[in-house]
């Protein structure tokens, strides 16, 4: 398996913790003496369609790669697309149990290893952060207009034999399409933050838009019938439809320097498997745009407790996820990555990462095996990059097919103190 070996692969404990090596050099010393950047590996990854009966089986063969690809880049956070939910109504879950513990199972059992393993030495240990999303969430709708209501959870296939995914069922598709993010079962394809637990996640200041009405945007790029030019969502769907095929979050973590880094955090519904009406293309361009609007501080921003506005001009932040559209080619609708996010002034979009290892069929900047670039790590512009890449296995014909669909994708960045 290929290894990232340059040195700053392992964050140098230094960085975090600055120390002084006599008392007369801790007297009188400026804030900004005190308070030097700090340098972290921030990464995404679609680990494609984790199930909690996966999580709950720790000789899972395909989780057990993702987490020794996670140990081998070391992100000191690192956002998990296609994570399930475990919630009310969700496989296996139990109602006396605490919502949103799949994240945390998965980093204990996969990632995080025992201290006293000799192993584990330098290996970062991760607290989560995990919480409900539309998908598989039953709308009361037809949304999809087949002329039915389907709103009967389909029994959930098991992994395969080799710890992939099942294949997708007629079933599950007609349920899904009548939930508010396309989904088989309550939390599917659902998403997790990992952070480095010498990081603080700052709780009591998460902000999500899981709930924001699609028709709240301005300008929203509202679905037609192709034929007859009537919305594809009638006056009382569309006044409730969610934005959100999965959520939004805004997940601030503070860093040992004081500063705070807000953890932009999504996964849009893919444009594709519509139709002329193109439902989905749509919902992709205005869950990206989301993020454009809430960095300018839009008006019509409000989250899931009723908060209004979006992030404080000077903030540092990085926008993480498999954003299920490429600048520069596939069916995105109106380009919202370029539209959006590359062309924005706060962000840093003039880096782009690429692996250093080849895969045939694949451009060294597509970060997933479909062709195109999906995942992206997008800094603002307060921060320095300091290096990119792309990971990716070596090919060999004996080994074990990659683990997921996606590649992760990580940058090293500077976050100075201010």
């Amino acid at each position: 398996m290929h290894k990232c070996t340059t040195a700053a692969a392992v964050l140098s404990i230094g960085a975090f913790f600055p120390m002084h090596t006599d008392a007369a050099s801790r007297v009188k010393v400026s804030r900004r003496a005190e308070s030097p950047p700090v340098e972290l590996r921030v990464a995404t990854f679609n680990v494609e369609d984790v199930r909690a009966s996966d999580i709950a089986d720790p000789s899972q063969p395909r989780l057990r790669r993702i987490g020794a690809i996670i140990r081998d880049l070391k992100p000191n956070i690192i956002f998990v697309n296609e994570i399930a939910f475990d919630g009310p109504g969700s496989p296996g879950f139990r109602e006396e149990d605490e919502p949103g513990l799949n994240a945390q199972r998965f980093a204990d059992t996969f990632v995080n290893t025992a201290p006293d393993d000799a192993s584990a030495r330098g290996t970062i240990r991760y607290q989560s952060f995990m919480a409900p999303v539309n998908t598989g969430l039953h709308s009361g709708f037809d949304l999809d207009n087949d002329g039915s209501i389907v709103s009967t959870v389909p029994i959930p296939a098991p992994s395969r034999s080799d710890g992939s995914p099942p294949r997708q069922t007629s079933e599950d598709r007609a349920y899904g399409g009548d939930c508010w993010g396309f989904g088989a079962f309550p939390g599917q394809y659902g998403m997790a933050l990992l952070i480095d637990d010498r990081l603080e996640i700052v709780r009591d200041q998460i902000r999500t838009f899981r709930l924001l009405p699609w028709d709240y945007v301005p300008g929203a790029f509202r679905p037609r019938n192709a034929e007859t030019n009537e919305p594809w969502y009638d006056a009382e769907e569309w006044a409730i439809f969610r934005l959100s095929s999965k959520s939004h979050w805004d997940i601030p973590v503070r860093l040992p320097n004081g500063e705070v880094l807000h953890l932009l955090c999504s996964h849009p519904t893919p444009p594709a498997f519509d139709g002329p009406e193109m439902r989905n293309q749509k919902r992709n361009h205005d869950e990206i745009r989301f993020w454009a609007d809430y960095i300018d501080n839009a008006a019509y921003i409000v989250d899931d407790k009723n908060q209004a506005g979006g992030l404080d001009a000077d903030a540092h932040f990085v926008i993480l996820g498999d954003l299920n559209a490429d600048p520069q080619k596939g069916s995105a609708f109106k380009n919202p990555v370029q539209r959006n996010l590359l062309s924005n002034p706060r962000i840093n979009g003039t880096i782009t990462p690429a692996s250093e290892l080849g895969i045939s069929g694949l451009e060294p900047t597509d970060t997933a095996m479909f062709k195109l670039r999906a995942d992206y790590v997008l800094p603002s512009r307060t921060l320095e990059v300091v290096r990119a890449r792309i990971w990716r296995s070596n090919p060999e014909p004996t080994d074990m097919p990659f683990p997921s669909d996606h590649f992760p994708v990580w940058m090293d960045l500077r976050v100075p103190a201010r």
